[in-house]
């Protein structure tokens, strides 16, 4: 904030306090209830007035190990190897789109742009009905295929962006000392894009991980189910007890993987994406 005037200082120290307390309070929130007794949770304080580990202890040990655990493993599996496809077709799609010269280029980005605005919901009737009539319904492929949809489009800009911050004449110098095509995109080019190419990675698995719509409905079992559509399936000890507390600590567990990536990782963040969006 060089320079700015001392009112302007607190001004934006203000403005930058409120908008993280907007965005911090219903994380606390959670993290809050997470620790409540269910006979606490309507109790209309905010901090728990008895802090317990009860309900990490019934989704890690408890009763609710078996869903919890099988779900996480699923979120995590899915989600790595969605992000692993995503990310190497987009490298690819991405370099074409910067690099080559082609009929049809603004064609496939538009393509892009418009199935990642096409609206989720609208597409899941029809997969149903697919999915179940070929045998895709309740398995990882049956979720790692949508969610290529999700994560392919952002990518694809993403990396194309930064691919043409790279300087051609890169590439044009390693296939004069004998590189071929591909070696030079593979030893010269990509090196030199793993920021944008990390920081596209990070934001697929964000996608991927935090999807509820096709963990819901392209799933009816714990063969397949993701910890976001699990968490509707979690109940009490009993039938008159509710599994806000049981939700809450797993919601904060799901979250900390996120968290810690964008803490260790905010410089490439930061980076991969300011270099992808100013002009070299």
């Amino acid at each position: 904030m060089t320079g700015l005037s001392t009112k302007q200082r607190v001004w934006w120290g203000v403005i930058t306090v409120l908008v993280l307390v907007y965005a911090l309070f219903p994380v606390a929130a959670v993290a809050a209830t997470s620790f409540k007794l269910p006979s606490e949770l309507n109790s209309g304080t905010f901090l728990p007035p008895t802090p317990t580990w009860g309900n990490y202890e019934q989704i890690l040990v408890g009763d609710a190990q078996g869903l919890f655990l099988s779900a996480l493993r699923n979120s995590v599996g899915i989600s790595l190897i969605a992000t692993g496809i995503a990310v190497v077709l987009a490298t690819l799609a991405a370099y074409a789109i910067a690099r080559l010269d082609f009929p049809g280029k603004r064609v496939v980005l538009t393509t892009a742009l418009g199935v990642s605005i096409f609206p989720i919901i609208s597409l899941v009737t029809p997969l149903f009905n697919v999915w179940r009539s070929i045998g895709l319904y309740d398995t990882w492929a049956g979720l790692i295929i949508p969610y290529l949809s999700l994560t392919l489009p952002i990518s694809i800009w993403t990396l194309s962006a930064f691919f043409r911050q790279i300087p051609w004449e890169l590439e044009q110098a390693a296939q004069v000392d004998g590189a071929t095509s591909w070696q030079a995109f593979r030893k010269a080019i990509v090196p030199l894009a793993a920021p944008g190419v990390f920081t596209t990675a990070l934001i697929a698995f964000f996608i991927a991980w935090n999807d509820f719509v096709y963990g819901i409905s392209l799933t009816s079992t714990e063969a397949a189910r993701p910890v976001p559509a699990a968490l509707a399936f979690f109940t009490g000890a009993s039938q008159f007890e509710e599994p806000t507390g049981s939700i809450s600590a797993a919601a904060v567990v799901v979250t900390v993987p996120v968290v810690v990536l964008v803490l260790l990782f905010q410089r490439q963040i930061v980076s991969g994406l300011t270099q992808g969006a100013v002009k070299g």
